[in-house]
């Protein structure tokens, strides 16, 4: 749900892109697990990454939070990192992990597996492009942020024609971000105000083809999950 000002003051619009549906339905958006390459920040993409084990105590800890959230169905993107976040949450329900390849990470081309400082170095124009103008970026050989909304919401739009009561979608920073974004009802340019850690939860509920908000980067079933023996998140 959004308000727009019409001149008369606020009323309330739909997300046009979004299937409408009759009953109220809810979508959960979670972000995978930590992986290395989370811990040491690298392009990840298409990489097919296992969860390292901190990024296993987390997805557990994402399933224990959801686990009595009434959800009938579980999707996933294809990858591994994701596939394993899903089937620990799909493990408590009694369900079935759904591929669902639309919401598989963006494609970062050449720059996948690259560090920051690397990308940086390769092409400063361009990362510095990613960091001030994302909606602008595509990156070479791999996507742009725009091509990731169109198949975003078209998978969004597959989940929604069958869906009655609450799905999860487990997918990946960019992604969640931009699912955030469509949901809300903002541009691309505002990717970077969208903030996704690592299993956080994203609940919307959509009715009439009106979402609105009710979390948001939700971390909190991540509290005294232990990074070490010594030290908890």
């Amino acid at each position: 749900m959004y308000w727009r000002w019409s001149g008369h003051g606020y009323d309330r619009r739909k997300i046009t892109s979004l299937q409408e549906v009759g009953n109220l339905t809810r979508l959960i958006v979670i972000r995978h697990g930590r992986t290395e390459w989370n811990r040491v920040e690298r392009f990840r993409g298409r990489a097919d990454l296992e969860l390292d084990d901190l990024g296993m105590r987390q997805a557990e800890a994402t399933a224990d939070r959801v686990a009595d959230w009434d959800i009938s169905a579980v999707y996933s993107s294809p990858l591994r990192r994701t596939q394993t976040t899903a089937t620990s949450i799909a493990r408590r329900l009694n369900l079935e992990v759904k591929s669902l390849p639309g919401i598989i990470d963006i494609d970062y081309g050449e720059w996948q597996g690259l560090s920051p400082e690397e990308a940086a170095a390769k092409d400063s124009a361009l990362y510095t492009a990613w960091l001030e103008n994302p909606h602008k970026v595509k990156f070479p050989g791999g996507e742009s942020l725009a091509e990731v909304r169109e198949r975003a919401t078209s998978a969004v739009n597959s989940v929604l024609q069958d869906l009655k009561g609450t799905a999860a979608l487990v997918s990946h920073k960019v992604v969640c971000q931009i699912l955030v974004l469509i949901f809300l009802d903002l541009e691309n340019s505002h990717f970077w105000q969208i903030v996704q850690d690592v299993c956080a939860i994203n609940l919307f509920e959509i009715k009439g083809g009106v979402p609105s908000a009710l979390l948001i980067n939700d971390t909190c079933h991540l509290k005294g999950v232990k990074v070490s023996s010594d030290q908890e998140l």
